[in-house]
Parts: C-alpha cells; structure tokens; sequence
C-alpha cells in the first residue's frame, strides 16, 4: 500500500492503530484519479487540506471501487472518497459532506444513433456500469432489466465504444472531460442528481467525524473548496448545469 498521509505525531509519542484514519479511493475523475504515481483530484485535495487541518495521522490509498467502499463498510477507522450519499448508504456510514455536488448522464456511442430521452426509454437497452458503484443501485432500484457490470469506469467506456453495452450513466464533468479528448460520446438525459460524500464506518468516532467536518466546512466557507473546483475545470457543460458546487 503507498501511504499518503503524514504521521504528524510520530515525533511527540507512539501513534495507536486505532488513531490513525484510513482512506480509501477509486480512479474517478476529476474528483479521484493517477498522474503517474501521484494522485491527485478534486475530492483527493480537499482530504489532504482537511487532515492537515486537523493535524490527525491518516494513510491513504487507491484501488478498485468494490474494495474500496467495502473496507470503509466494515472495517474500524476507514472511510472512503468520492462517495454518492444516497438513500440506500445512508444508514451504513457516517458522512463529510459535501465535497462535491453533481449530476450523471446517460450516454451513448455517437455511432450508435440511439436516441432516448427518460429512463423509461432507456430500459429497452443495455446498460452498463461499473461493479458495486453507486449508479448500480440507482440503476437496479428504477427497474433496468439488463445491467452490464465491469471492474471499473475504463472498462465499461471501451464496451460502450465496442458496442457490447448500449448506453452507460456517466459523471457531468468526465463527461466534459472525455469529450475534450475527442471521445464520440453523446449525453441522452440526466439520470440522477447527487452529494458527493466522504463515507466513514458507521463506529468512527463522534468526535472525529466532528472535526473532520468542521474542517471541511472551513475550506467550503473561505473559497477553498471553489478554487480547487476551478483548477479541475469544474464548470458548465453543454446541458446548461454546474457539475460541482459547494
């Protein structure tokens, strides 16, 4: 595992386990994601000022998003980031929120002359996402007879481009971010509104929680939280909404 986070009172006295915060992530851009060997992202910096802020030893580490969340759901200390709040998860975690707030599209290949317009329509096809993210839930709970689950978000992009699924909710901003790159992607409707969350076990400490919190509404109050959106392009897109706003 590379850990991330500083030890920040190593130097002082001996630091317990079970004083040290455990975070997990997913490569999930803008909000997650690797440049080479560093990861960086708008969710990634707001939980670095955070823990600076509050001077709490933490470590930190990238991997796939099943595990991800599944190690903040039962193990002690951990939490993981860029979690959707929804409903079904919000009894299962204790939550810092928000750092971000954003939409999903449902897209197409644009090769695939597909044209939808609600999800009612959208049910005919098939639709694709990523093993035990958020999007899976939202699709399974409006009733999608075929889902197509993948490991990751790179993987069901390269079905939708190869024509094994049909369609695939995406994030606003990856989708502004993709189609920059030139990727033949196009948005049908948006499919769900949501808070982008740190999620922690639901046994960490009150007190903590607390503090991690306060941290996290200072950035949002002193235009930290809107600059760090500024420098990940967080904007506008095509569909006339914000992706993220504090």
């Amino acid at each position: 595992m590379k850990v991330l986070g500083l030890l920040l009172s190593l130097a002082a006295a001996p630091v317990a386990a079970a004083d040290i915060v455990h975070f997990t992530t997913e490569d999930y851009p803008p909000y997650n994601f690797r440049v080479g060997a560093e990861i960086r992202g708008a969710g990634y910096d707001q939980v670095l000022l955070m823990m600076e802020e509050i001077k709490v030893p933490y470590t930190l580490e990238m991997m796939p998003w099943a595990r991800a969340i599944a190690l903040a759901e039962t193990e002690p200390m951990h939490c993981v980031f860029t979690t959707a709040h929804i409903p079904e998860r919000d009894k299962k975690f204790k939550w810092v929120e928000p750092i971000a707030v954003g939409r999903n599209f449902m897209v197409s290949d644009k090769s695939s002359g597909i044209k939808v317009a609600n999800i009612e329509e959208a049910k005919r096809y098939i639709v694709g996402t990523q093993r035990n993210d958020y999007t899976q839930t939202l699709l399974e709970n409006e009733g999608f007879p075929k889902i197509d689950l993948a490991t990751d978000l790179k993987l069901t992009l390269k079905k939708l481009q190869s024509k094994r699924i049909d369609l695939m909710p995406i994030s606003e901003q990856h989708y502004i971010e993709l189609q920059e790159k030139g990727e033949e992607l196009e948005a049908q409707f948006v499919f769900s509104e949501q808070k982008f969350a740190i999620a922690c076990n639901a046994n960490f400490p009150e007190d903590l929680l607390a503090r991690m919190q306060g941290a996290l509404d200072k950035l949002i109050a002193d235009g930290t939280q809107a600059e760090i959106f500024e420098t990940y392009n967080l904007r506008y897109s095509n569909f006339g909404m914000v992706a993220a706003k504090p």
